[in-house]
């Protein structure tokens, strides 16, 4: 005679379930709709957004990043949230910057957030992984290409935070104007530009 746990649940469902799951992830792992809303009442799982939850039991990290790391798999911190990520601004913007290719779903959070579509061609350019937890993970920008976006972007973003963060990023050790310029050719609106204010700060 078979026992309880053989049901898929068992008797810890919990046990099932990632740090943070979708609606669907937990009805694949066996989880009934009536057993995921009986682990949200009892204060076992919170919701981070429609049909996004996240174990109470799970350690502490950014709930905003999970929530737009699991929303869009390809979204990329960038312009201000990236140069502060760098030490390159000290604006904490009011909403987290985030890059998808251009004409990808920008889909609604509950995490604050402003959506920017980049060009496909060049979206991979300096882009790299940050560790949220250890299932998780959302692109960010590395310093060379968040700056060259917040100069050719300047006209929407405001010069003086792309001029700041590269006079702050020159006084870094490791920085190499050269390695920044031979990005940059990938990006013509943002070559000549640097390049001069390059010149005036070297």
């Amino acid at each position: 005679m078979g026992s309880a746990d053989e049901s898929g649940a068992g008797s810890d469902p919990l046990s099932l379930l990632s740090a943070t799951f979708s609606y669907s992830e937990a009805l694949a792992a066996g989880i009934s709709e009536w057993q995921l809303y009986r682990l949200r009442d009892q204060g076992l799982i919170e919701p981070l957004g429609r049909g996004l939850y996240r174990r109470h039991d799970a350690g502490t990290a950014d709930l905003d990043l999970i929530e737009v790391a699991r929303r869009a798999p390809s979204a990329t911190l960038c312009l201000t949230t990236a140069l502060a990520r760098h030490g390159l601004a000290d604006e904490i913007p009011a909403r987290i910057d985030v890059a998808l290719p251009r004409g990808r779903h920008r889909p609604a959070t509950i995490a604050p957030v402003a959506w920017h579509g980049f060009d496909p061609a060049t979206f991979e350019i300096g882009r790299t992984e940050l560790p949220i937890e250890s299932e998780t993970s959302i692109g960010l920008y590395n310093p060379e290409r968040s700056i060259i976006d917040a100069i050719r972007l300047r006209h929407r973003e405001g010069p003086d935070m792309a001029y700041a963060a590269l006079r702050r990023w020159l006084r870094q050790s490791g920085a190499s104007p050269s390695r920044l310029l031979g990005m940059a050719r990938k990006f013509p609106r943002a070559e000549r530009p640097l390049r001069e204010a390059l010149e005036i700060l070297l």
